[in-house]
């Protein structure tokens, strides 16, 4: 099934998750979907390190991402969301299924085309998923406790400038808002045959491996980096250690509905991006024009120059503890930790 992050190398260093206090999978069965892309392989290496057997939803033809190598529990199944094809077998035994398929974001120019593929590649997986889990369900073959953590993104929040954005917020407006409202609401079948339904309002996942990152790394190395279009707004910024172990904490524990995955300390952009060229011992302060972005990257620019002040007040209640809670403590662990 297709991701909607970077699919790191199959080569590339797992990131040691022992030790991170989210509990013990003790043989429980997690099923995972748009697991090749940056955020659900680590999510699958996490998942193996704390005892879980997962299984895999794959594409007909799907290439090997190098966990069976690593040793774990791990096994694959053909998922098609093309012809609605998915066994409700590979669900049997399940206690959590995790959703982050979807086609990227930023990957293409948006054309009309691909605007159409964003959603549908996200719509598609998630109803074949949550009809197969709400059958599965109705015929007692998954736990009777299934979770399920659903993707979705800060694009549901909008552009919102200075506005305090909490799990409560309205939708906003705009291309990414009306994917996630669709995204999230494909999940509802699952939801009404009694699954617990955790949607994963992701912010900006930073990662020296890929993601939104992927870009700017080289550019920062080069002493090359400064704010976009500005660098005030606010950036909803998570590490990918943080949300991997966000996701290994809510699938034990009884949150359910929308949970922001945002690190507590609030940024701007600039200073994200600045805490990034600091650890790196490089300059930072070339700006990149707004209009430049947009000739670049057209509609999607948008986007990108968007002000999300989202906070994740439902983790926080809930007693999670972020590893990383400032910019400048992120820079530290992406530059040295391989985070």
């Amino acid at each position: 099934m297709p991701d909607d992050d970077v699919t790191p190398s199959p080569d590339s260093s797992p990131t040691d998750w022992a030790g991170s206090g989210t509990g013990s999978g003790r043989g429980r069965v997690a099923v995972v979907a748009g697991s090749s892309g940056l955020i659900g392989s680590a999510l699958v290496d996490a998942l193996l390190e704390s005892g879980w057997r997962v299984r895999r939803l794959v594409r007909p033809g799907s290439r090997s991402t190098g966990h069976e190598r690593r040793g774990g529990d791990v096994s694959n199944v053909v998922c098609d969301p093309a012809t609605a094809s998915l066994d409700p077998d590979s669900l049997a035994g399940a206690s959590l299924v995790v959703n982050l398929a979807g086609a990227g974001i930023g990957d293409k120019r948006w054309t009309e085309a691909r605007k159409a593929t964003i959603t549908l590649s996200r719509t598609s997986a998630t109803s074949l998923l949550a009809g197969t889990l709400a059958q599965s369900l109705r015929a007692g073959t998954v736990d009777e406790g299934v979770r399920l953590l659903q993707g979705s993104a800060v694009g549901w929040y909008g552009d919102r400038g200075d506005e305090v954005l909490t799990e409560d917020s309205p939708a906003g407006s705009g291309f990414l808002a009306e994917v996630c409202e669709a995204w999230e609401s494909a999940a509802r079948p699952a939801a009404d045959a009694g699954a617990s339904v955790t949607y994963l309002r992701t912010g900006i996942v930073l990662s020296s491996k890929g993601g939104a990152l992927g870009r700017v790394l080289p550019l920062a190395r080069l002493g090359l980096s400064g704010p976009l279009g500005g660098g005030e707004q606010w950036w909803p910024w998570i590490t990918l250690e943080d949300h991997v172990r966000a996701q290994l904490f809510l699938a034990d524990s009884t949150l359910a509905g929308p949970v922001n995955l945002a690190a507590p300390g609030e940024a701007r952009q600039k200073d994200v991006l600045r805490a990034i060229s600091r650890e790196l011992r490089r300059p930072f302060g070339l700006p990149v024009p707004g209009f430049a972005l947009r000739v670049a990257l057209g509609e999607f620019a948008e986007d990108v120059l968007a002000s999300q002040r989202m906070r994740p007040l439902a983790l926080e209640g809930a007693g999670f503890g972020f590893s990383h809670t400032s910019p400048e403590a992120a820079a530290r662990a992406l530059m040295h930790d391989g985070v």
